[in-house]
């Protein structure tokens, strides 16, 4: 898995570099110093996952993982300092894959980085919903999906059961005792709302349903 380190301290890209590189399967194939330089090397690098610190001089960590996930299928996962931070709540917005702790320990970082270019997030939905809580009025819009009622028609009875679960924070064991379903079934329910409603991880989910009413607590 390529990873691209976008930080502007030389000394944290070091150490991230260092811990990754320790990594058989994982492979630091440059590093950024602001959001333009990361943008930039996306486009040049292509890496599966970006590493991203939020707060950068210049185009910040938000900007950039909004130009790069509009764009790229490049995957990012955004560094912060407290776990509940409009930062990083931004940063989901704007299409990251989810959030780490900058002390986040060498095992967490490295299994981290394989979930999100796996496809998952890596982030709580629960989190999530706390992070809207807290700052989705004081915030602008980004580039989160918009409502499409169009695309919400195509679910099934069964898939909005999930979708409702999902962006109340469940997880698919929590999903599949309250749903009496399997883990399997459950799973395989979710990968078809994320397809039609072309969304990338249930933490989309979450935002997309709150941002648009769908669901009340």
């Amino acid at each position: 898995m390529r990873v691209l380190l976008a930080d502007d301290q030389e000394l944290l890209r070091t150490g991230f570099r260092m811990i990754l590189s320790a990594q058989p399967d994982l492979e630091v194939v440059g590093e950024a110093v602001d959001g333009a330089d990361a943008v930039r090397q996306v486009g040049r690098l292509r890496p599966d996952v970006v590493l991203m610190d939020v707060r950068m001089p210049g185009m910040d960590g938000i900007e950039a993982t909004a130009a790069i996930t509009a764009t790229q299928p490049t995957r990012v996962l955004v560094l912060t300092t407290f776990d509940l931070d409009e930062y990083a709540f931004a940063a989901l917005r704007a299409g990251a894959s989810g959030f780490l702790l900058k002390d986040v320990p060498p095992a967490a970082l490295a299994d981290a980085i394989r979930s999100v270019a796996a496809g998952d997030a890596v982030v709580s939905p629960r989190i999530t919903r706390q992070l809207l809580d807290r700052f989705a009025a004081r915030l602008p819009a980004t580039s989160a999906p918009a409502r499409d009622d169009g695309a919400l028609a195509t679910l099934t009875d069964r898939e909005r059961e999930v979708f409702a679960e999902v962006a109340r924070g469940h997880t698919n064991g929590e999903i599949a005792g309250r749903l009496h379903l399997s883990e399997a079934t459950v799973k395989t329910h979710l990968t078809r709302v994320l397809a039609k409603l072309a969304l990338r991880d249930r933490v989309q989910i979450v935002i997309f349903a709150y941002q648009n009413g769908l669901i009340d607590g």
